[in-house]
């Protein structure tokens, strides 16, 4: 493994942000002390971090972690893109001032993810018309983010308007090159996608990767009963990297022929008051790094 690629890891190991009741006892200091302990140089942003900057890196610099990055709920749906690069300086700012230089974006118009009561089948579509105009209000923001040196790394997600390989593949076309994708192995598994296939053919648009594995069981199981993305969650629908159905080889392959650069987070979404957060990140970071060093050798 190079250099260039570094592992980190998402707190959703060890609290919740879409139902905070889980892993409520479990303190920001918790996650960073075992999230380092665990092998990982990084950490995303949760609900739990603070947001001033001095106070961020404070609580970073002891445990030798970075800031990986942090997620931003876009309304594109509903304002122009300048409206909204004004309404995420905030955001942008911590992040920059932690050296951050990548921005986890995804549209939250009519989202379901974070309502109990709303089956996987009530999640949003994206009106056929409406592609166009989203693609370039979402080209236009990626755009102005460049020129404060941030990347936006799109994240397609259960329970929004991009969550299929489909609304993936219209995103993809309807935006400019500005536009980076986030590519999450699980939430593409989730919504009946293969992260390999997209992996190979939109290599050169990945610029952020979030490794979460899937257990084909309980996947095969919430989808039939139609049941909210967060009862998948708390079913176990999710795992880390090495406990599911996902080939990391073949979806990092092709990665690192298109030159990838950047970070590996684990992120899954597990409860863990059964899935102990310690247990889960080591096994995550043990199975991604032998993952990562035979692919970016």
């Amino acid at each position: 493994m190079t250099s260039s690629i570094r592992l980190g890891i998402n707190p959703l190991t060890w609290s919740n942000d879409d139902l905070p009741s889980l892993g409520a006892e479990n303190s920001l200091e918790q996650c960073l002390r075992e999230a380092r302990a665990a092998g990982y140089v990084g950490v995303e942003l949760g609900h739990k971090f603070p947001r001033d900057p001095a106070a961020l890196r404070a609580a970073l610099q002891p445990h030798g972690l970075a800031l990986v990055s942090g997620w931003y709920s876009a309304r594109l749906l509903e304002r122009e893109a300048d409206a909204e690069f004004a309404a995420m300086q905030p955001h942008l700012e911590l992040l920059a001032a932690l050296g951050s230089d990548v921005v986890v974006v995804a549209e939250v118009t009519q989202c379901t993810h974070g309502d109990r009561r709303a089956r996987q089948s009530r999640r949003p579509y994206m009106p056929a018309g409406r592609w166009p105009l989203f693609g370039e209000r979402l080209t236009r923001l990626a755009e102005l983010m460049q020129r404060r040196g941030l990347r936006l790394a799109y994240h397609h997600h259960m329970g929004t308007v991009v969550q299929s390989t489909d609304d993936v593949e219209r995103l993809l076309q309807s935006s400019g090159e500005a536009v980076g994708l986030l590519l999450d192995t699980g939430h593409l598994r989730f919504a009946g996608g293969d992260p390999v296939d997209v992996a190979t053919r939109h290599a050169r648009r990945v610029v952020h990767v979030h490794c979460k594995d899937v257990r084909p069981d309980v996947l095969a199981d919430v989808r039939n009963r139609d049941t909210s993305f967060l009862d998948a969650v708390l079913e176990g629908v999710f795992t880390v990297p090495g406990d599911g159905s996902v080939d990391y080889d073949a979806v990092l392959a092709p990665l690192a022929a298109a030159g990838y650069r950047g970070w590996l987070v684990v992120e899954a979404e597990q409860d863990p008051a059964v899935a102990h957060p310690m247990t889960y990140a080591s096994l995550g970071h043990r199975h991604l790094a032998a993952v990562a060093a035979r692919c970016f050798a």
